[in-house]
């Protein structure tokens, strides 16, 4: 199954909360953001099967962990898959 293009994503925070919510004192975490391409995982491949159709769904994005404050599972990372013929979506988190 080929890939989506991968697209990366820039966070830009606007309201000054979110300005103080992005960034971390003791990482170099939180500029991992993009849609398609393939996962960029932490720990071991972990690509979930549709509930509906049983089939091997695909990698649509990733979210890194934006900050000290919204810090995902130790500076982690959300994986989310699509199944586009049953429209299903999972998500899975792994951590460093």
């Amino acid at each position: 199954m080929q890939p989506l293009p991968e697209i990366p994503l820039i966070a830009n925070p606007i309201t000054p909360e979110a300005k103080q919510a992005v960034g971390f004192k003791w990482s170099d975490a939180g500029g991992r953001h993009k849609i398609g391409g393939c996962p960029d995982w932490i720990q071991k491949k972990e690509i979930p099967t549709c509930e509906a159709c049983a089939k091997e769904m695909r990698f649509y994005g990733q979210l890194d962990s934006v900050g000290d404050a919204l810090c995902i599972a130790d500076c982690g990372r959300i994986y989310v898959f699509v199944c586009f013929d049953c429209h299903q979506s999972k998500s899975i988190i792994q951590s460093n």
